[in-house]
């Protein structure tokens, strides 16, 4: 039996709640599938501030460095606020996907047909969307240097060089090919320079996959088309700080933030967390909604573990237990009463349970094999 070895990283606010409820997910995907996990919880963010006065130390760095994969809840909130920039509980993230060469950030975008009536968009508008998108993650913005601020002026630089804009491009491009076949990727060329490269590198990289249709796309626009018509896009490719803006938008899109997972990815390493924040005014309620979470577990178990038949189950599991009205405080409908996150939890899990499709070539005997 292969031992899986993960890195816990519940953080701040709602992180660990959420954390927790994924947890034991995966202790019954372990046991349906005979997998096993070998844990080590660690501090990250707000949670490392207040016991190391670093948003990550070193030490942690190394465990993740040496783990098959990251599990990361949320970090951050108004307690540290106004500690200075390299000490936020922001920065430890940055360093942790910086440490790990996680270049590429997948953020899927899917539509539960029985939440579409929890989107600010109209149902006909957004039913049927399912975009997918690939930022670059440890470039641009917010790692360009020179950067500062002081009474007179603030300043970042905006850089990207040209194999970091190649590799995200691939995988985008590869990624395209396993879905519905298009990429639209968003710079700001009109104006800034460095998109303008972007854009170049981006149809040099094109031309190896010629048969994949390439829109190009300012972010203005794209702000807009994303509300608009979500269903114009399928892999939207773009820069750090342009996807983080994006991401959020397109989660509006679902209905929550709380239903959003991601995956962070480099040629070694891997990062699953939610894509919402740390939600402090709802910490420890037990009111959170830990589907983003869930989700990013099933991520890992399609992507970095190779176990797509998990990943499908609890995916089928979230989507049984939605399209029976279960809902959580910020997907609830104005006629039915919200669950609470461990309930959300155990809902999933039986679900899971119940569902368990044995009929394909069996997981279980090919991993007892190994």
């Amino acid at each position: 039996m292969h031992k899986t070895k993960l890195t816990i990283l519940p953080g701040d606010g709602i992180g660990p709640e959420v954390i927790d409820a994924a947890l034991a997910i995966l202790d019954v995907v372990g046991n349906q599938f005979n997998l096993e996990f070998e844990l080590q919880k660690e501090l990250v963010g707000g949670a490392s501030l207040d016991v190391y006065g670093e948003p990550i130390t070193d030490a942690v760095l190394e465990k993740c460095k040496r783990s098959d994969a990251v599990l990361l809840g949320a970090v951050g909130g108004q307690k540290w606020d106004n500690l200075p920039q390299e000490k936020k509980p922001e920065k430890g993230l940055l360093r942790l996907r910086e440490s790990l060469g996680l270049f590429s950030n997948l953020r899927p975008a899917i539509i539960f047909e029985p939440l579409a009536d929890a989107s600010s968009l109209k149902k006909n508008v957004i039913v049927g969307s399912d975009v997918l998108v690939v930022r670059e993650l440890t470039g641009g913005i917010y790692f360009g240097e020179p950067r500062g601020y002081n009474n007179k002026e603030g300043y970042n630089t905006l850089r990207y060089r040209k194999n970091e804009v190649q590799r995200i491009a691939h995988v985008a491009f590869q990624l395209a090919d396993k879905r519905n076949g298009h990429v639209t990727s968003v710079d700001k060329a009109n104006v800034l320079d460095s998109s303008q490269f972007w854009r170049n590198i981006v149809h040099d990289v094109h031309m190896q996959y010629s048969h994949i249709p390439l829109t190009d796309m300012y972010i203005d626009n794209a702000a807009m088309q994303l509300v608009r018509d979500p269903k114009q896009f399928d892999v939207i490719l773009t820069q750090n700080m342009f996807g983080d803006i994006l991401s959020d938008i397109a989660a509006m899109i679902t209905g929550s933030l709380g239903m959003l997972p991601s995956a962070s990815i480099g040629e070694n390493h891997a990062l699953y967390e939610p894509v919402h924040g740390t939600a402090p005014e709802i910490a420890g309620q037990n009111i959170a909604n830990p589907i983003a979470m869930i989700s990013s577990v099933a991520m890992m178990l399609e992507i970095t573990l190779n176990f797509p038949q998990a990943a499908k189950q609890i995916n089928t599991a979230i989507d049984t237990v939605l399209n029976a009205g279960i809902r959580t405080a910020d997907i609830v409908h104005h006629d039915s009463t919200a669950v609470s996150t461990s309930e959300m939890r155990d809902c999933i899990i039986e679900s899971f349970k119940e569902n368990v499709d044995y009929s394909e070539p069996s997981i279980v005997e090919e991993t007892v094999k190994e």
